[in-house]
């Protein structure tokens, strides 16, 4: 039987996007910030976070696959490239959960190769359970020991996406 335990509420990740926002606007105030969502699951955090940031920024989108079920397969695949020009450009990651660190490792060596002025990961989510690399989540909402989560973008083979709040998927 499939379980959903509640970790994060509504409240509280309305109260700590808001936060992060606020640091991201007075670290980039003086900056060329664009906001790089990683779909799917980081849409509605980025939808929240770029509402709470304060100074002028732009907004693209970046599709990747890597999970089939709740195991990453290892692969990583682009199915979205960014569509602006991010050379000279402060690109902001915006990351759901940070698990393994593979797939944002994978996607920060590519956006090297575009010239960024800075590359930098902000995620809803950082988790250490199965991190394989040594990867630096500049800015976290929260920070989880383990769990399958779904809920708030978060996802398990497509559904819960929906849930205003972040739990943990027992099946």
């Amino acid at each position: 039987m499939t379980q959903l335990i509640p970790m994060i509420s509504q409240e509280e990740i309305k109260t700590k996007v808001r936060e992060t926002g606020r640091k991201i606007s007075q670290d980039y105030k003086d900056k060329n910030l664009v906001l790089a969502g990683i779909l799917k699951g980081s849409f509605i955090f980025l939808s929240d976070l770029t509402r709470e940031i304060t100074i002028d920024h732009e907004i693209d989108l970046i599709g990747v696959s890597s999970y089939s079920g709740t195991s990453s397969t290892g692969k990583i695949t682009f199915t979205k490239k960014p569509d602006l020009d991010l050379g000279g450009k402060d690109v902001l990651l915006v990351e759901d959960i940070v698990d393994t660190g593979s797939t944002l490792l994978a996607i920060k060596d590519y956006l090297k190769s575009l010239n960024p002025a800075s590359i930098k990961i902000c995620s809803l989510i950082d988790k250490h359970e199965r991190r394989k690399t040594d990867i630096a989540v500049d800015y976290a909402c929260f920070l989880l020991d383990k769990g399958f989560i779904v809920g708030y973008g978060l996802d398990y083979n497509e559904r819960y996406r929906n849930l205003p709040a972040i739990f943990d998927l027992k099946l």
